[in-house]
């Protein structure tokens, strides 16, 4: 008599050798999705570090990092404009970065990801011996063993202080 087909004992052993691939392939799947959106906040932090600096080269002091500058429009986060850094951006900025009544200066047509979004992922603060000549940018990253996170908090203490003390801190400050 001829069997067609797999034995019990065949289809058991194929689903053990597929569910130990799987196994092992998620958590490096997981892991890369991690990665991948680490840098992507490093990324966005170092392009909003650049235009914090053009504002700075415009007006010798960076913007206010107060909630009463920091507000909402549009149900968008806004960030602070103008030369003091305390004026609402114009509507037609939100949810970017720039100074002047109209925009007329843009520094960055995008805000972070992570200023946008509630709760916020990305805090801003001025610091610095005069208030405004120097700020801190800090975000948690989901890759704790991270090796810029050490180089980022040894580079911004001065700026950051205890905010950028902990574990996953990553931190961005003028240098």
């Amino acid at each position: 008599m001829k069997r067609n087909g797999f034995s019990l004992i065949e289809l058991l052993v194929v689903i053990s050798i597929i569910a130990s691939i799987v196994a092992l392939a998620i958590p490096n799947y997981l892991g890369a999705r991690q990665r991948a959106q680490d840098i992507k906040k490093k990324e966005e932090m170092t392009q909003f570090k650049n235009a914090l600096r053009l504002y700075y080269n415009d007006f010798n002091k960076y913007p206010c990092g107060t909630a009463t500058c920091i507000g909402a429009g549009n149900g968008m986060a806004m960030f602070g404009c103008g030369t003091e850094g305390a004026l609402s951006c114009a509507t037609t900025c939100t949810p970017g970065f720039a100074s002047g009544a109209a925009c007329d200066t843009l520094y960055m047509k995008q805000l972070p990801t992570g200023f946008l979004v509630t709760p916020i992922t990305i805090k801003y603060w001025q610091s610095g011996t005069f208030l405004g000549d120097d700020f801190c940018l800090q975000t948690t990253l989901n890759n704790l063993s991270d090796p810029d996170i050490a180089t980022s908090q040894s580079r911004c203490t001065k700026a950051c202080g205890a905010n950028c003390t902990g574990s996953g801190r990553y931190c961005v400050c003028a240098d």
